[in-house]
């Protein structure tokens, strides 16, 4: 059997070829791809769903997001969805992002959530941008969420956002990343700390000219495997530097260990997110 920690080298070495690589591909990037504030019709966000995008961020700018989905599973029986709203009175579990660009081309993200107390720090590095000389955009991604207000718990993540623009309508991606501690509640029970290496797969459609369809699932590659594969899809609408997406899915979660956790059997959640750019 390979160690667990051995199965961590592929990945830590992908996001140092990232690293290594970027200055090249940055030179070679033309001129209209090189001011990051332009906006990049088919990839309006900085998340698919829960999924990370390739979006850049330009220097000294920054974004807020609030994510939300409600505990209400609308599998239930429909006289439960009426009475409950459609699970709206059911509460919700809430996020608070906020990211900003300290470098040219690096994010660096504080993100928090109700469920647990739990609080995500990132870092974004976008060393490879789709122009005419690559066909392919590429992000670096390093993290670690800990609960009790970042006191205990810890989940580290490391991984990559691989994208395709077709034309100004549709965007494509794929997220391998690997994270350790997947379900820290258990484990402070159990001792077991498990690891999950998923790639996330999924698409962003613009149907009109500010309105997107998206949709997503994470398949666990290897490791551990608990509840089902995460997925989820939205319709989104765009406005100025404002993005709102109404999405459904199988998970409450929105953190990178959560999604590696799985959605649930025979669920679906309704929920949104709201982005606000400020840039």
């Amino acid at each position: 059997m390979i160690p667990r920690f051995l199965k961590l080298v592929p990945v830590l070495g992908l996001f140092a070829a990232l690293l290594i690589a970027a200055p090249v591909h940055a030179q070679s990037s033309g001129s209209d791809s090189e001011d990051d504030a332009v906006l990049t019709p088919a990839e309006p966000d900085f998340r698919l769903i829960n999924l990370p995008t390739t979006l850049r961020l330009p220097l000294y700018k920054s974004s807020f997001e609030l994510t939300h989905r409600f505990n209400g599973n609308l599998r239930n029986d429909f006289s439960d969805q009426v009475a409950s709203l459609f699970g709206i009175d059911n509460g919700a579990q809430i996020g608070f992002e906020y990211r900003f660009a300290p470098l040219r081309h690096l994010q660096v993200i504080a993100y928090r959530t109700n469920f647990d107390r739990t609080i995500q720090l990132y870092a974004k590095y976008d060393a490879i941008h789709q122009d005419s000389g690559n066909p392919i955009s590429v992000s670096g991604l390093l993290s670690i969420e800990g609960g009790d207000n970042f006191s205990k718990r810890y989940a580290p993540s490391v991984g990559a956002t691989i994208s395709h623009q077709f034309d100004d309508v549709v965007a494509v991606y794929a997220v391998p990343l690997w994270v350790h501690n997947i379900s820290p509640l258990l484990a402070e029970i159990t001792g077991v700390k498990d690891n999950t290496f998923f790639i996330g797969v999924g698409g962003r459609v613009r149907i009109r000219p500010t309105v997107y369809v998206s949709a997503e699932v994470s398949p666990r590659a290897a490791g551990a495997k608990p509840n089902v594969n995460e997925y989820a899809f939205a319709i989104e609408k765009r406005a100025g530097a404002h993005l709102f997406q109404l999405n459904f899915g199988n998970s409450q979660g929105t953190t990178f260990a959560e999604t590696a956790a799985g959605g649930l059997p025979d669920s679906l959640f309704m929920g949104f997110n709201l982005t606000r750019k400020f840039f």
